[in-house]
């Protein structure tokens, strides 16, 4: 057993610190907003994760597999969300003055939880999310792993997301990435929201 709690765990934080939508959500909000706001996205995200995991521990691959009318659903709508927030950021960065004297932006506070809906959002979205819980995280996940071990699982891999997203989120809100961030911002902003506008495009041609 403790053989396949490493070898999930190492699985995991490779597909974790592969950057996609995830990681430049709670990377861009810590820098352009705050640590507590990022924070939120990385509770959202974790959210996110343990509703694909506890998907998966129950099957996700059967049912995609059987149901492909439900995949093609979730592909496409989690594509458009990307899309969508691509273009939020793409918007907000051709809004952003270029002159380097104007005030610094203001870190603007999450309302009503919006950093915690979009970090879950995104994460319920994200085509690795899809992609690795409903096949490479599945081969983990045999008819005779027992409930025990499967809780296990299911608690490690919302450990482990938490504990990632919550140092890229304490790493790029330090005073230096802020700094860099308010001299970059239209051009951080664009890279972000063409590279979601990316993903989500993606994932719906290659669907």
């Amino acid at each position: 057993m403790l053989m396949l709690f490493l070898t999930v765990a190492l699985v995991h934080i490779v597909a974790l610190m592969s950057p996609g939508p995830d990681f430049f959500f709670v990377s861009q909000t810590a820098v352009s907003r705050s640590r507590k706001e990022a924070m939120m996205g990385v509770t959202g995200i974790t959210c996110g994760v343990m509703v694909w995991a506890g998907v998966a521990l129950l099957g996700l691959h059967l049912i995609l597999e059987k149901m492909a009318w439900l995949h093609n659903i979730i592909i496409v709508g989690g594509g458009l969300y990307l899309c969508w927030m691509g273009y939020q950021m793409l918007r907000g960065a051709l809004k952003k003055k270029t002159d380097v004297m104007a005030p610094a932006p203001q870190v603007e506070l999450a309302r009503g939880g919006r950093s915690f809906v979009k970090g879950l959002l995104t994460n319920l979205a994200n085509p690795k999310a899809i992609i690795y819980f409903g096949s490479v995280f599945s081969l983990f996940v045999s008819d005779n792993i027992g409930a025990s071990e499967r809780w296990g699982i299911f608690a490690l891999i919302a450990l482990e997301t938490l504990a990632w997203f919550t140092l890229v989120a304490s790493l790029f809100a330090l005073p230096a990435m802020r700094r860099g961030y308010q001299r970059l911002a239209k051009w951080i902003d664009g890279v972000a929201g063409a590279l979601f506008a990316g993903f989500g495009l993606h994932l719906i041609i290659s669907r």
